[in-house]
């Protein structure tokens, strides 16, 4: 895969979301209102209704790392997904940037750091912002 493979995803891509996550629910938020939402289509894994497995995953990859499917089956997970999602959201020239080597790497391991505390950062941020 190309460092720049995530400028090809196909809209409409579908966002495989935690809806407990208060940061997630904050960027779903700001999704549902975009001017381009329609090329986003929002799955929340916390939802009753959700199955892994219905999408050839299992529930505890999909926790800890950001997946979106674009519209011809491509997966894109982690950082990349950040950046198929905003590239089909007209965002393409930060997608190309965040590409460039050293700052793809700075931001691949900023998501990770990131992706493995998102829970008790969120529940910090959440008694921060009740204050």
């Amino acid at each position: 895969m190309s460092r720049f493979s995530t400028l090809q995803a196909n809209s409409p891509v579908t966002l495989y979301h935690d809806g407990h996550c208060p940061f997630c629910r904050v960027e779903v938020a700001w999704l549902a209102k975009h001017r381009h939402k329609e090329r986003v289509t929002l799955v929340d894994i916390q939802d009753e209704n959700f199955k892994a497995a219905d999408v050839g995953r299992t529930f505890s990859d999909m926790m800890g790392l950001l997946h979106v499917r674009d519209s011809k089956g491509s997966w894109y997970i982690g950082m990349d997904a950040s950046r198929a999602l905003y590239a089909v959201l007209g965002y393409r020239w930060l997608v190309w940037l965040s590409c460039l080597p050293g700052l793809r790497g700075i931001m691949d391991a900023g998501y990770r750091f990131f992706a493995r505390r998102r829970v008790r950062l969120g529940q910090w941020w959440e008694k921060r912002a009740a204050k």
